[in-house]
C-alpha cells in the first residue's frame, strides 16, 4: 500500500516506486490511499493503479474563527479517516505501507503501525512535514533525500538516505543533443519558472529581468509563466516597452512540457525549491539561482535550498531581497565564471542520488523480510 497526496512532489515518487515493484514483482498487488479531494484522484488512476480515498483536510495554523472552525472539522475527519484506513488495510491485507508525504498519508501509516504491519515513510523535503513528524516514532524506517537531513530526526538509526525519485530522462539527457533539439545557438541558456501556477510577484521580477537582457541579448532564455501568469504576463511585458517578437532569443511560454530536455540544455536555472525541483537539479547537474517560496509550511523550501547552498551547488536569494535587477546581475556573475559553474556541477553530482527508486525498493524489501 502506498499512501500520499496533496502535491505531485508527494505522489510521483510513490508512482515511481510502485512501477518498480510492478516490474520486479508482476504478481504483487498495489493499492494507493489518498485524499478524496486531492490531485491523486487524477494522477494515480492515470498511471494504472487502484486508489482508495479518505476524507481528510490540512491543519489551519492561523487561529482565526474560520481557522478554528476548519480545525474542528479536521479533527472529526481524522477520526473517520483512521477508521476507514484500518478497514482498508485489513481488507487489502497489506504486507507493507509506504507513505510519501502529505496529510493524506497520516491515517494509513498510523493504523498500519498499530496493526503491526511494516511501515515506512519517505520525506522528500529537507525537514519533516507534519505528517512525517506525527508518525516518525512508530514507523520502521524514515527515508530522506540527503545525509544532512538525518539530524532532523530523534531516532537517526531509523533514517536511510535514499534520495527522491525523479524521471530517468533528467539523468541521461545529453546537453549537446538537447541544445540541438531546441534549436539553440552558442549563447548560454537560462531557464526560469516558478511552478505550474506561477507566482505573480516573481513573474513581475522576471519580466524586469527580461527587459534588461533584451538590451544586449547575451543569453537565450526560456521562461514558463504558469497557468495564472499566462493570463497577464504577456501584456505586462508589453507595458514595460518590450516586443518579444523582436527578440527570438527570449521564449516566454505557459508551461515547459519537455523539462528533461530543457534542463539538460540549460546553463542556469532560476526557480523555486520544491523537493521535486531539488531532485531534478541534482541528478541533472544543472547550476541554479533558487528563490524559495516564503509561502509554504515551516519555510521548508528555504531549508531545501540551504542544503544546496551549503554544498556550493546553488545560489540562494530570498524573495524579499530580490528584484529583476538583482536576478539579472546574479545570473551574469554566475554565467561569466566557468570555474564557478564547474564547481556547482561537481557539488550537485556529489549530492545526487541517481538510484533513488532502487534504494527505496531495497529498503522496503529489507523491512518486509525482517524477522
Amino acid at each position: 500500500m502506498f499512501t500520499c497526496g496533496g502535491t505531485g512532489g508527494h505522489i510521483y515518487p510513490a508512482i515511481a516506486v510502485a512501477n518498480l515493484f510492478h516490474e520486479r514483482q508482476p504478481d504483487c498487488k498495489i493499492l494507493f490511499v489518498g485524499a478524496e479531494d486531492g490531485i491523486e484522484r487524477d494522477l494515480v488512476p492515470r498511471e494504472g493503479f487502484a486508489l482508495e480515498t479518505i476524507k481528510i483536510s490540512n491543519l489551519q495554523r492561523k487561529l482565526t474563527p474560520a481557522g478554528i472552525a476548519h480545525n474542528a472539522i479536521m479533527v472529526k475527519d481524522i477520526a473517520g479517516s483512521l477508521r476507514k484506513a484500518r478497514r482498508v488495510l485489513r481488507e487489502f491485507e497489506a504486507d507493507v505501507v509506504i507513505g510519501t508525504g502529505g496529510y493524506a498519508s497520516f491515517p494509513a501509516l498510523r493504523e498500519g503501525a498499530r496493526l503491526g504491519i511494516p511501515t515506512l515513510v519517505h520525506e522528500s523535503n529537507a525537514v519533516p512535514g507534519l505528517a512525517t513528524r506525527m508518525v516518525a516514532a512508530t514507523v520502521d524506517r524514515i527515508m530522506v533525500s540527503f545525509e544532512a537531513c538525518r539530524k532532523n530526526y530523534k531516532q537517526p538509526e531509523k533514517v536511510i538516505v535514499t534520495g527522491t525519485p525523479a524521471r530517468e530522462e533528467f539523468l541521461y539527457r545529453d546537453k549537446n543533443d538537447a541544445r540541438k533539439q531546441l534549436g539553440l545557438d552558442d549563447r548560454p541558456l537560462i531557464v526560469s519558472y516558478w511552478g505550474s501556477l506561477g507566482a505573480r510577484e516573481m513573474n513581475k521580477k522576471i519580466a524586469q529581468f527580461i527587459a534588461l537582457e533584451a538590451k544586449d541579448e547575451k543569453f537565450q532564455h526560456i521562461h514558463a509563466t504558469g497557468s495564472y501568469g499566462w493570463r497577464w504576463m504577456p501584456d505586462y511585458v508589453k507595458e514595460l516597452g518590450l516586443d518579444l517578437s523582436a527578440h527570438p532569443a527570449i521564449d516566454m511560454r505557459e508551461y515547459i512540457y519537455d523539462m528533461p530536455t530543457v534542463m539538460a540544455a540549460a546553463d542556469l536555472m532560476i526557480c523555486r525549491a520544491g523537493a521535486g525541483t531539488i531532485s531534478e537539479l541534482t541528478i541533472s547537474g544543472t547550476p541554479s539561482i533558487i528563490v524559495p517560496s516564503p509561502n509554504v509550511t515551516d519555510d521548508h523550501q528555504a531549508k531545501n535550498a540551504d542544503v544546496l547552498a551549503q554544498a556550493g551547488a546553488a545560489v540562494v536569494l530570498r524573495e524579499r531581497d530580490t528584484d529583476g535587477e538583482t536576478l539579472y546581475r546574479t545570473a551574469c556573475e554566475v554565467l561569466s565564471d566557468p570555474d564557478r559553474l564547474q564547481a556547482m556541477r561537481k557539488a550537485l553530482s556529489d549530492l545526487a542520488v541517481v538510484d533513488s527508486t532502487q534504494r527505496i525498493y531495497d529498503t522496503v524489501m529489507e523491512v518486509v523480510k525482517a524477522p
